[in-house]
């Protein structure tokens, strides 16, 4: 049977990754509050997000 956590688990973690790296790069863009970088913030909350998915569908496969 498919696990769907897999399939989710790569989209965060890809998109983590992307806005990690584009936060890391870019310098922050006018924002409410311009001292946050939300792009870092939320994209390694994502990754992080992304790697527990993946954790919870390589556990339940064996």
């Amino acid at each position: 049977m498919w696990d769907l956590r897999l399939p989710a688990g790569l989209f965060f973690l890809g998109l983590g990754l992307i806005l990690t790296v584009y936060g890391l790069l870019v310098p922050a863009q006018a924002a409410l509050v311009p001292d946050v970088n939300v792009n870092l913030y939320c994209g390694a909350a994502m990754g992080v997000f992304g790697l527990i998915m993946l954790l919870m569908a390589w556990r339940r496969s064996s």
